[in-house]
């Protein structure tokens, strides 16, 4: 038993977190890490006037990938969706959060060899009065489609000629952009998927191409406007305008390489390979560096479900998860526990 709890506690220093969501409802967060287990933590409780540092504990885990680490989360209306190594898992978050968690539906990525089984890094899920999609960015260089009524796959988007980091959708669901290992960012009509309607390549960019740290794109967005993306990894993080495809902007973050970045209101969010997450001007200068705990960041995210409980959460390399109430500082850490 001592053995058992000490192979436990270990376990828990070498934990990462690559992904978080919030529920529908912005009440609880759920995050994933590289030992396939999903863990619920109460926001509303963290939050409340007489929170102690017990509220700031997961509430309940769950191994919900026996293949090895789960690299990515999004949710619908009453379905936590999670994938990694593995097929894509539905799971209602009704039953996550009774404690009783089972697998509604899922998906395989289709296979190309008797040895291939690509993961899974980058879900988005697109919601639309014609129905609901599900988008996986994978191992394989594809990316594809579901529909989530029919459960049928409905694309493949063949072109990259390396593995998929992330993923992004304009909000009309029309338009997908790819960042890939192959230091390009794809953008596709998902209405005629054959092939890129064109591709970004920042490290052929002078002013963001950084040789040393190599060509891989680690991470997209694009803004609720739809004129703009912002993408980075070995390159500088770029901002480019979709109608000229210009990069108009570039941040600068000396030997620090980004993995995750979002439109924020008027800014942009972002972090990577450093204790940091930084708050941008669109114009390159830097609003904010703010430190976190994890020494390698993986995804940041803002709770958009519910006002009362607005947190931005930084997770990476570490059982902790910052959250900062004003985004300016981390106010205290969510904190995985051992089994």
């Amino acid at each position: 038993m001592k053995l058992d709890k000490s192979l436990e506690a270990r376990k828990l220093l070498h934990t990462t977190v690559y992904s978080q969501c919030f529920s529908p409802c912005g009440h609880y967060l759920a995050t994933c890490n590289n030992y396939g287990k999903i863990s619920i933590f109460s926001v509303f409780k963290a939050l409340a006037p007489d929170a102690s540092e017990g509220n700031w504990k997961q509430i309940f885990s769950f191994q919900a990938c026996e293949d090895g680490a789960l690299y990515c989360l999004a949710t619908t209306g009453d379905l936590l969706i999670s994938a990694g190594n593995g097929p894509i898992c539905a799971w209602k978050w009704k039953e996550i959060l009774d404690k009783s968690p089972r697998i509604v539906w899922s998906f395989s990525i289709p296979k190309r060899g008797p040895f291939s089984n690509p993961e899974v890094n980058t879900l988005v899920v697109d919601q639309q009065e014609t129905g609901t999609a599900l988008f996986a960015g994978c191992g394989d260089k594809n990316v594809y489609s579901w529909d989530l009524e029919s459960g049928k796959q409905v694309l493949c988007m063949s072109g990259h000629t390396d593995y998929i980091h992330d993923i992004s959708l304009k909000s009309d669901g029309n338009t997908l952009a790819s960042a890939s290992e192959d230091g390009s960012v794809n953008i596709w009509d998902v209405r005629d998927s054959a092939e890129p309607v064109y591709s970004i390549v920042p490290h052929k960019t002078e002013s963001c191409c950084r040789p040393s740290l190599g060509k891989w794109v680690g991470c997209v967005a694009m803004d609720s406007s739809n004129d703009w993306l912002v993408c980075g990894g070995g390159p500088k993080m770029s901002l480019w305008h979709l109608r000229s495809m210009t990069a108009t902007s570039v941040f600068d973050t000396p030997k620090a390489c980004q993995q995750t970045v979002q439109f924020y209101d008027d800014m942009i969010l972002s972090a990577g390979t450093e204790p940091f997450v930084n708050h941008w001007f669109v114009n390159g200068d830097q609003k904010a560096k703010v430190p976190c705990t994890p020494t390698s960041v993986f995804n940041v995210s803002v709770n958009k479900n519910d006002d009362k409980y607005k947190v931005l959460c930084a997770s990476g390399s570490s059982y902790k998860i910052d959250v900062c109430t004003n985004f300016g500082y981390r106010a205290f850490s969510f904190s995985l526990t051992p089994d």
